[in-house]
């Protein structure tokens, strides 16, 4: 069957991912200077509702103009110094650039390897944690190569009464999880803009404890947490910010107020419960053992090459992400963030139909209808 797509392409994937009309209208405006006074209370207030979706009232944040791997270099940076003991978790693509900035930046780097799709055992980390003079436990979250979910909460017991800092890339976790980092022990938060908080790429933040403020050096030039603190928390930063996506991230983060991190955090647990539930009926395996809420990766039915099923699902107009390193063409991934609960129907009809155009024997509208069925009990 030939589809014909007059609409341009859906974007399903774990980041970028959809922006919302109120975000675009927003980013579609005119460029304001940033050494003003509009800049500066726009700034503020952005800062002041960031706390908020980490249920903190600490300033002890910043924002660079990055991708989300510039505030991962800051954290290896800003918090460690050559020769410092760390254990990085490697269960995905991003747990090999925790270990990868770790040797970059002259730390001694031990490498926790995890299968991919599982998620760290804590007893493995609490092992290794004993035994050796550890500075920091460098870990994802939400592993978005796999899927896979890491249990911060568990590793921040181990850590929280020691001299070891617990940093956490959240990129495909703020925005979607009621974060806590104080209650959960995490010393070193990182996120990125075009992930949960549904922005075009380039915003990165980053969050620490008090513990982490401790530790803070000046090895850094353009990605130095001190400078940046001293400046942000005036309402202004030491080089020029990625403007657009601050006032951005502001009305980003107005709507995730608006809604409530304990609503949002639901709503993507209840979808990613009705997709997976949805695949399965359709013959279809989820990879991860423990699976995050802000995606969903796949094995597609026996016989199926992933990258076929991602082919077919685009002449569609519908995109979604497929594996990476050694996972390519083994999975696919769906992502949730910045979806709507009924924005899941239209991805799991062009799975259906591309398994169908693929030869799978699928009975049309069950994927769909189990979908329904779930998310509406």
């Amino acid at each position: 069957m030939k589809f014909y797509n007059f609409k341009g392409e859906r974007v399903f994937t774990p980041g970028p991912v959809e922006i919302p009309d109120r975000i675009r209208e927003v980013l579609g405006r005119q460029i304001i200077h940033h050494r003003t006074k509009e800049f500066t209370d726009a700034f503020l207030e952005t800062r002041e509702l960031f706390k908020k979706i980490l249920n903190n009232s600490s300033d002890n944040f910043v924002f660079f103009a990055s991708s989300g791997t510039g505030s991962m270099e800051a954290s290896v940076q800003n918090f460690f110094s050559p020769g410092d003991k760390v254990v990085a978790v490697v269960g995905g693509k991003f747990g090999e650039r925790w270990a990868e900035l770790g040797k970059k930046w002259g730390l001694e780097v031990i490498e926790l390897r995890v299968e991919w799709g599982k998620s760290v055992d804590p007893e493995r980390v609490e092992e290794i944690v004993k035994k050796e003079n550890i500075k920091g436990v460098l870990v994802q979250m939400s592993e978005s190569s796999t899927g896979a979910y890491h249990d911060v909460k568990a590793l921040g017991e181990i850590t929280k009464e020691r001299d070891t800092l617990l940093v956490v890339d959240a990129i495909t976790a703020l925005g979607v999880y009621n974060f806590n980092p104080d209650e959960w022990g995490i010393d070193v938060v990182v996120g990125g803009s075009q992930k949960a908080f549904m922005l075009p790429p380039g915003l990165s933040m980053l969050w620490f404890s008090e513990k982490a403020k401790e530790r803070l050096n000046d090895r850094a030039y353009y990605f130095s947490v001190k400078s940046e603190l001293k400046k942000q928390v005036e309402g202004q930063t030491a080089f020029t910010p990625a403007i657009s996506l601050i006032l951005g991230l502001r009305e980003s983060l107005k709507i995730l107020n608006e809604v409530g991190m304990e609503n949002v955090e639901k709503k993507y647990e209840r979808m990613a419960r009705g997709t997976r539930e949805a695949l399965k009926e359709l013959g279809c395996k989820i990879f991860p053992e423990n699976p995050v809420i802000s995606l969903t990766a796949v094995l597609p039915p026996q016989g199926i090459d992933a990258d076929r099923l991602r082919k077919v699902m685009l002449e569609m107009g519908v995109r979604v992400a497929g594996g990476q390193g050694k996972l390519k063409g083994k999975i696919f991934r769906i992502s949730h963030m910045g979806m709507d609960l009924l924005d899941m129907v239209h991805v799991l009809s062009a799975v259906e139909l591309a398994l169908k155009e693929l030869g799978s024997k699928v009975e049309l509208g069950k994927g769909v209808g189990t979908y329904l069925e779930v998310i509406s009990s």
